[in-house]
C-alpha cells in the first residue's frame, strides 16, 4: 500500500484472518466515509445560524441588508465548488484511487476552512467555500463508493446508512455549535462566535485523512491499476473465514471474478462512449437513474430546511434569535437520531418502500408547513409549523437521505461506476446550488408558496419512483447488472423485487458450489461484496 505502507500494515496484519475480527476493517472503512461525509452534514448547519449573529453580520454587512440574493449566494457558492469537485473524481477515482483522491479532498478542505475561519471580507469568506467545496465535492463524490465497494452485499445497505448517519450528527452538532457560541456573539466585535465554527470544519477532515492512513483501497481499483497482489491481499483481509484453506479458495474465486468482470470492461467501448449509449447493459438508463436519485433528494426541499431552518423560525414565524438556535438544535439532533431507523430496515424492508414512504411523508408534511406558514401571526400555526418541520426530517431521515447515496452505487455498472457517480453528484450539487441560492428569495417575496413548490415535487417522485426504480435489496452488484441486462425496459420497478429474488437465489447457489468445489467456475461479479456473507 505504498506510500503508507506501514500504518497500513500496523492495523490490518492485526485483523486480518480472524473471523468477525476481520469484519472491524470494514466497520473501520464505514466510520472513515461518515467522518468525511461529517463536513457535509457539518457544513449544511452551520451558516444558517451564523446569517443572523450580530458578529457575522458586523464582518460581512452586504449579506444583512436585506439582500437576500447576495444571501443566497454566498452560502449557495460552496455548492459550486462541491459540483467541480465532484467532477475531478471521473478521473482520479479510477487513476488514483478512492483512498488517496478522499485524503487529497480532505486535504482541500483543510485549507478552505482556514481560509473561511480568517476572512475580513466578504470576497475571502467567498473564496474559502469554493475551495473548502472543491474538496468535499471529491470527498463526498468517493466516499460511498469506496465504502460500497468494500461491503457485502448483506451488509451494503447498513454500511452506507451508517455513513450518512454520522453525515447527520455533523448538522445536530453545526446547531449546537452555533447555539453554545450565540451568547458569545451577542456584540458586534467578537469574531470567534463565528470564525471557530467555520474553523471547526477541518478537525473533521484531519481525522479522515489519519484514519484512512491505514484502511486498504478498494480491491477492484487496485487490480484495474495493475497491483493484483495487494488486491489479492485486501480480499483475503475482508474475508471472515476463520480456516485458511476456505479462505484462500474464497480470493481465489473472488479475484478471478473481478478479473472477469475488468476483461470485460477492456473489451467494451471506452466509457466516455458506453455512458451515453444503452447496449446490452442499459449505461445511459442507469446513468440518469443514478442521476435522478441524487437530484430528487434535493428537490425534496431538505435544504431548505437545514441551511435556513433558523432564519425560517426568526425572520418567518417571528422567533427570539435565542430560540430559534434552540428550536434548530433539536431539528438536527431529532434528524440524526431518526436516521437511525432506517439501518435496520435499508436490508429488511428493501429500497423502494422507503424511497415511496419518504415521498408522500416529505409531500403530506411540506403541504401543511405551507398552510400554517400562512399565518405568522397564529400561535397554533407557529407550533404546528414546528412540528411540520420535525416531521419532513424524520420522514426524510428515512426514506431518501441515505437512499440518495446508496443507489447511485448499486445502480450504476461496473464499466462506467466511477464517471457514472461522479456525474450523479455533481447533477446532486448543482442542485443543492440551485436549491440554497433561491430559498431566500423565494421565502422573502413568496412565503407560504415556498413550501408549496417543494410538496408538489415530492408529489411528482412518487410514480417516478414506483414505476422506474428497481429494487436492489441484498443482492450484489453484479447481481443487479443481470437484472438490467435481462429486462431491457425503462418500467423496471414494479417487478423488479420477484426478478431480483429470482437472480440472486441462483447467484449464490452456484457461488456456494464454487466455494465448495463443485464447479470449475464462477458467474461474473464485480466487488469483494458478492462473496458471500456471514
Amino acid at each position: 500500500m505504498k506510500p503508507f505502507t506501514t500504518p497500513y500494515a500496523f492495523l490490518t496484519e492485526r485483523l486480518r484472518g480472524r473471523g468477525a475480527r476481520s469484519a472491524w476493517i470494514e466497520y473501520l472503512i464505514t466510520a472513515t466515509c461518515g467522518i468525511g461525509n461529517m463536513l457535509f452534514g457539518y457544513d449544511q448547519g452551520v451558516m444558517g445560524s451564523l446569517l443572523t449573529g450580530p458578529s457575522f453580520e458586523a464582518t460581512f454587512p452586504s449579506i444583512s441588508n436585506g439582500n437576500s440574493t447576495l444571501q443566497g449566494f454566498a452560502v449557495a457558492v460552496y455548492e459550486l465548488g462541491c459540483a467541480a469537485g465532484a467532477l475531478t473524481v471521473i478521473i482520479s477515482g479510477d487513476k488514483f484511487g478512492r483512498r488517496l483522491t478522499v485524503m487529497v479532498g480532505e486535504l482541500i478542505i483543510i485549507i478552505g476552512a482556514i481560509l473561511q475561519a480568517s476572512s475580513f471580507d466578504l470576497a475571502q469568506l467567498i473564496v474559502g467555500r469554493i475551495v473548502a467545496g472543491f474538496g468535499n465535492g471529491m470527498a463526498a463524490a468517493i466516499l460511498p463508493t469506496w465504502n460500497g465497494e468494500c461491503s457485502r452485499s448483506k451488509n451494503r445497505g447498513r454500511a452506507v446508512m451508517w455513513q450518512l448517519n454520522i453525515n447527520l450528527f455533523g448538522i445536530a452538532l453545526a446547531y449546537w455549535v452555533d447555539y453554545g457560541l450565540a451568547a458569545s456573539s451577542s456584540t458586534s466585535n467578537n469574531g470567534w462566535a463565528w470564525r471557530l465554527p467555520l474553523g471547526l470544519q477541518s478537525a473533521f477532515s484531519a481525522v479522515t485523512i489519519v484514519m484512512a492512513l491505514f484502511l486498504p483501497e478498494s480491491p477492484r481499483v487496485l487490480m484495474r491499476n495493475g497491483k493484483v497482489d495487494e488486491a489479492r491481499d485486501v480480499v483475503d483481509m475482508l474475508s471472515l473465514e476463520e480456516d485458511p484453506a476456505t479462505r484462500a479458495a474464497e480470493v481465489c474465486t473472488v479475484v478471478s471474478l473481478i478479473e472477469n468482470a475488468l476483461q470485460e470492461d477492456s473489451q467494451s467501448d471506452s466509457k466516455w462512449q458506453a455512458i451515453f449509449t444503452q447496449g446490452r447493459p442499459r449505461f445511459f438508463q442507469r446513468l440518469v437513474l443514478s442521476a435522478f436519485v441524487m437530484c430528487m433528494y434535493q428537490l425534496t426541499g431538505v435544504n431548505l430546511i437545514t441551511y435556513y431552518v433558523p432564519v425560517i423560525f426568526q425572520n418567518t414565524l417571528k422567533f427570539s434569535r435565542h430560540l430559534s438556535l434552540l428550536m434548530s438544535g433539536f431539528v438536527g439532533l431529532e434528524f440524526w437520531i431518526a436516521s437511525f431507523i432506517p439501518i435496520p430496515l435499508i436490508d429488511r424492508l428493501g429500497r423502494r418502500p422507503l424511497l415511496l414512504f419518504g415521498a408522500v411523508g416529505q409531500c403530506v408534511s411540506m403541504a401543511v408547513l405551507a398552510a400554517t406558514v400562512a399565518y405568522p401571526g397564529n400561535k397554533a400555526c407557529g407550533y404546528v409549523s414546528v412540528v411540520c418541520v420535525f416531521i419532513f426530517n424524520t420522514v426524510c431521515a428515512i426514506g431518501t437521505n441515505g437512499l440518495a447515496f446508496l443507489l447511485p452505487v448499486e445502480l450504476t455498472p461496473l464499466q462506467t461506476r466511477g464517471t457514472s457517480v461522479a456525474i450523479s453528484t455533481g447533477f446532486f450539487w448543482l442542485c443543492n446550488f440551485f436549491v440554497v441560492m433561491i430559498s431566500p428569495v423565494l421565502i422573502s417575496r413568496i412565503q407560504y408558496g415556498t413550501y408549496i413548490l417543494w410538496a408538489c415535487t415530492n408529489l411528482s417522485f412518487i410514480p417516478v419512483i414506483y414505476f422506474f426504480i428497481p429494487e436492489t435489496r441484498k443482492a450484489s452488484l453484479e447481481d443487479i447488472d443481470v437484472l438490467f441486462e435481462t429486462n431491457p425496459k425503462w418500467l423496471i420497478g414494479p417487478q423488479s423485487k420477484k426478478k431480483m429474488a429470482k437472480i440472486t437465489q441462483d447467484a449464490s447457489l452456484l457461488t456456494d458450489a464454487v466455494l465448495h468445489g463443485r464447479k470449475e467456475s464462477a458467474p461474473t461479479v464485480d466487488m469483494v461484496e458478492n462473496a458471500p456473507s456471514k
